[in-house]
């Protein structure tokens, strides 16, 4: 069988400019990666064909001629996902169109009786390596389709459920695909090559916005250490890459065996090695060894999800009081030479605009070197989308496309959505203002900080400046918000 995997080419500008950083999927990568080898698997990254997509797709699939394309995509890419699937069929009508990830586990209910399953033929929920991999033997007459738990698919013309598969054993899971069959290139971070890597899967925190339990449950599971050194040496020396984005849901959760992976890894002595890692405040405070030992080990920037600065935030969020931890954390990261991006969470059901700036305020007092803002989002399933609906302040309960953590969704008891949007932007430029990127990022990325700093930042003051001079800062907004919306809209796939 011939296989193609595709991830969306939606992107969300949270921290830095779009371009700035393009990274390989993991996800499809992994599912590729355990598909028998008598299968030919070939993987696309759209984030690297974002304006010629149907040009594109129509060159590979008239080539290739797949018998499956799988698609994967979250809730604010499967607008996308199904316009893609629609062409698909109309270039290759027999192919057989399977969807995944997150939106599709979450939905598979909802996708399965909406009008848009006339261009879906099977449906994975949860975990897709085992699940795609016996599918395709399925297809290829070597299992039974009925038997594959976790799969959705059509028995005349109505999507039939199969009972959930339980977690899999990541000892059993292959290395991913990065060779010559991932057919798009490119991977960067502020033009320096980058991979991403898989030690562990899921995340034991109560944190009530997030949807992840609905893939994994309340469950942490670790990947031997061997077979992430296997992982890693196919990135540093088969693919020469030095950046490496560790994609955990939270990496740290078990401090004894994140300490146990650091130790292997610098036993290795990987030279120019920079890791990149999502972690949780309270683990990053309370285990300044672990953190000593993480920066021994190559971790270059630590994302912490601090998300607000008010406790009773915080509380509604189910994160609990994490302000002080919050601090603590960032100081164990500079003391040990780690960049800080934070993660901000705004749109709570008590803001207002004098809270929505204190906590851009709280985030400047905790010293973090970069902010990843975001909106809260009433993601389908989760217990903060149906706390919100209680209350009557989800605004727009429909249009996943704009569930991105960029638009706002809800409204606040102080604010419609449309003030919330515009607060959350203004407040972000007056307290916090131009990126300034620290000594620790000028160094490893010179010519990245030197390019921001000297001449597109310059430039954009400027270009700003007049665009001020004309409107005001809500000239200067309405011209963001037209950015924002051209960005994810592909006139390629109009029509479909």
């Amino acid at each position: 069988m011939k296989v193609i995997l595709i991830s969306m080419p939606d992107v969300v500008p949270l921290f830095i400019h779009e371009m700035a950083v393009h990274m390989p999927n993991h996800g499809i990568a992994s599912v590729g990666g355990n598909i028998d080898s008598d299968h030919e698997v070939y993987l696309i990254d759209l984030i690297r064909k974002r304006r010629s997509i149907k040009k594109y797709l129509t060159r590979i699939v008239h080539r290739i001629q797949p018998d499956i394309v799988g698609l994967s995509a979250m809730a604010w890419q499967y607008n996308t996902c199904l316009r893609i699937a629609h062409l698909l069929k109309e270039l290759r009508p027999q192919v057989k169109i399977v969807i995944g990830g997150y939106h599709a586990t979450l939905m598979a209910e909802e996708i399965a009786t909406a009008s848009e399953a006339e261009w879906i033929d099977f449906i994975v929920r949860g975990e897709g390596e085992e699940c795609c991999r016996r599918l395709v033997n399925a297809l290829a007459g070597r299992d039974r389709i009925a038997d594959i738990p976790s799969l959705s698919y059509k028995v005349d013309g109505r999507f039939v459920h199969n009972p959930r598969a339980e977690n899999l054993d990541l000892n059993t899971l292959k290395l991913p695909i990065r060779d010559r069959r991932r057919l798009t290139w490119g991977y960067h971070i502020m033009h320096l090559k980058i991979e991403v890597l898989e030690t562990s899967r899921g995340c034991t925190r109560a944190c009530n916005f997030c949807s992840m339990k609905h893939m994994y449950g309340r469950s942490f599971r670790t990947y031997p250490i061997s077979r992430v050194l296997a992982d890693l040496d196919d990135i540093y020396y088969k693919r020469n890459v030095r950046w490496v984005f560790i994609t955990d849901d939270n990496m740290v959760l078990n401090p004894n065996r994140a300490m146990e992976l650091c130790d292997a890894i610098i036993s290795r002595n990987y030279q120019g090695l920079s890791l990149v890692v999502q972690a949780d405040c309270v683990s990053m405070a309370t285990n300044e060894a672990m953190v000593a030992k993480m920066a021994e080990a190559g971790f270059r920037s630590v994302f912490l999800g601090i998300e607000n600065g008010s406790k009773k935030n915080l509380s509604v969020a189910g994160k609990g009081d994490i302000v002080a931890a919050s601090k603590k954390a960032v100081e164990n990261c500079h003391k040990y030479g780690m960049m800080v991006v934070g993660g901000l969470i705004f749109g709570f059901p008590e803001d207002d605009v004098d809270s929505i700036r204190e906590n851009y305020e709280f985030f400047t007092a905790v010293g973090a070197d970069a902010a990843y803002c975001q909106l809260l989002t009433p993601y389908p399933k989760t217990a903060m989308r149906e706390d919100l609906l209680a209350q009557g302040l989800v605004a727009n309960q429909t249009d996943y496309k704009k569930y991105s953590g960029l638009w706002a969704n809800v409204r606040t008891k102080h604010l419609s959505a449309d003030e919330l949007q515009y607060q959350f932007w203004l407040q972000r430029q007056l307290v916090l203002g131009w990126l300034d990127p620290p000594d620790n990022v000028r160094k490893r990325a010179r010519l990245w900080t030197w390019v921001w700093r000297f001449a597109f930042r310059p430039f954009l003051k400027v270009r700003y400046g007049l665009i001020m001079r004309q409107g005001g800062w809500e000239g200067r907004y309405q011209h963001e918000l037209r950015r924002w919306e051209r960005m994810n809209t592909f006139n390629d796939l109009d029509g479909y």
